[in-house]
């Protein structure tokens, strides 16, 4: 185990919403480099990393398929967004010294390994952050749900979805000043609620395989790390 870390091996959910930043549409290079920055530290600290990165700053399949597309198509877009977010942090790791590979469930060798399970958890052992892209393949599944399967499959210590809140809420903290924040929440009660935390397959999946996942701001420079290491900058769920 990394000396002062909690986990030694987790899988980080970035939303595309995340890379965006302020500017709110592609990828912002100060967002995807300040994350560089912090990711380089937990992993040169010893830290195993796979990373699910999603494609809404560039395409939404839902959004697609509300305005007509064809949910299955709409659904591919989205996960080739996701590969453009994939090498964008690809590039930027590596820039910083952190060896990486991309490995995507849509097969685009020019660009990225398959992702292979085996092949995938021998690269976190030798230090490689792994990024996974292009969800789980299939259209009508989320990259939450990606996330979910992932995390199983390479027997992660932990899940931890960056979002841009700091936790899990009762309500919608945006629209009511008296959300209440959870330090600590069931994943059975987070089905039972309602709360939109991940959809309810991502939810159950991780429910039934014992998956532990952190809810936390990455808005805040070093809260990855100060997760990692146990902090209290978010909502534990289990």
């Amino acid at each position: 185990m990394a000396d002062g870390y909690e986990y030694e091996r987790v899988l980080l959910k970035l939303s595309g919403e995340a890379l965006a930043g302020d500017q709110g549409y592609g990828i912002d290079p100060k967002v995807v480099n300040a994350l560089a920055v912090e990711i380089a530290e937990i992993v040169n600290d010893g830290v195993q990393l796979a990373v699910v990165v999603g494609g809404g700053n560039i395409f939404r399949g839902l959004a697609g398929a509300a305005e007509g597309m064809d949910r299955a198509q709409a659904d591919y877009i989205g996960m080739l967004a996701t590969v453009m977010n994939a090498l964008a942090l690809q590039d930027a790791f590596e820039r910083h010294g952190v060896y990486s590979r991309v490995q995507s469930a849509i097969n685009m060798q020019e660009v990225s390994e398959p992702y292979i399970r085996r092949r995938a958890i021998r690269h976190l052992q030798k230090g490689r952050v792994v990024i996974l892209a292009a969800g789980t393949g299939n259209p009508y599944f989320t990259t939450d749900t990606t996330a979910a399967l992932r995390a199983c499959e390479l027997d992660v210590d932990c899940l931890m979805k960056a979002t841009k809140v700091d936790g899990v809420y009762d309500c919608d903290p945006a629209k009511n000043a008296d959300a209440k924040r959870f330090d600590h929440i069931s994943y059975m009660e987070v089905l039972q609620r309602g709360l939109n935390v991940m959809d309810a397959t991502a939810t159950s999946l991780c429910m039934d395989n014992e998956v532990p996942m952190i809810v936390f701001d990455l808005t805040k420079p070093g809260n990855i790390q100060a997760a990692l290491r146990g902090q209290d900058v978010g909502t534990t769920i289990d």
